[in-house]
């Protein structure tokens, strides 16, 4: 970018007058080129809004991150695997799922509640769909204390989501951070009929439109998009995450869930 040019963002996030309607809220039609731009806007609000609820500047961020809460040690319980490790472990236990040979009922459950009262030893987080048909710990055979849960329609990154996942991260040592859309998402569905419903669920469709512009309205081509998008966000977006991801600490990737057999397959950005 030449000295001066002035930035396009590529996104319109919604104001206090209410929802915009979808052809206010339809990126340029270079959409592809702004991509970069509108995860750089997404970053920007991520990074204002959490000055604003420490009540303090950059800082400030160092502070809390640095805080006795934070880095409590009674509460940082690293796991001992390693990002790839983890992540097979998720995928093996998808596999069990979706083949029918689940393994995580097997477990004592005074065990496990007993061995989780104290702290708790994630080895992975997901970000989810908040669809009941998604139930996160059953679809990876996972049992009690193997997954840190963020959930909500249609998997977008928010700066409450980021925080959780940061968390997870920094303090509970989650090797892999996997977002995972879903077929035949209700979510997504809404974003590219692009309707205004009575309440807040419009709030949903500014964070999926990037995917809407990339992957047009096929509603499972959207749903992958957004699951690539939303994990490149978190990538990018988080002074926590960004580090560990550089260092090979840390793996944040993407995945679409069949409703329908029970697979989770890994995506990668295809565009």
């Amino acid at each position: 970018m030449e000295h001066g040019q002035q930035r396009r963002i590529c996104i319109i996030v919604p104001d206090s007058a209410g929802p915009r309607s979808r052809a206010e809220r339809r990126p340029p039609a270079d959409k592809l080129e702004c991509i970069g731009d509108w995860a750089s806007a997404v970053v920007e609000n991520v990074e204002r809004s959490r000055r604003k609820f420490l009540g303090t500047s950059a800082a400030g961020l160092v502070s809390a991150a640095s805080s006795d809460f934070f880095f409590d040690p009674n509460l940082h319980a690293q796991s001992a695997l390693t990002p790839d490790e983890a992540l097979k472990a998720l995928m093996d236990g998808n596999d069990r799922f979706s083949s029918g040979r689940l393994a995580s009922f097997e477990h004592d459950l005074k065990i496990l509640k007993e061995h989780n009262a104290e702290r708790q030893e994630p080895f992975s987080a997901v970000l989810s769909c908040a669809d009941s048909r998604v139930p996160v710990e059953l679809i990876f055979d996972q049992t009690i204390g193997h997954i840190f849960v963020t959930r909500v329609a249609g998997n977008v990154v928010t700066p409450e989501l980021i925080a959780s996942l940061e968390y997870g991260a920094a303090v509970l040592g989650t090797k892999v951070i996997l977002v995972i859309g879903h077929t035949d998402c209700g979510a997504v569905k809404a974003a590219i009929q692009g309707k205004q419903p009575p309440g807040q669920v419009s709030a949903l469709y500014p964070h999926i439109q990037p995917a809407i512009d990339v992957a047009g309205s096929n509603p499972d081509a959207v749903a992958k998009t957004n699951a690539e998008i939303q994990a490149r966000l978190l990538r990018e977006s988080s002074p926590v995450i960004r580090p560990m991801v550089k260092e090979n600490k840390l793996k944040v990737l993407s995945g679409i869930y069949n409703i329908a057999t029970g697979k989770v397959t890994l995506t990668s950005l295809s565009w």
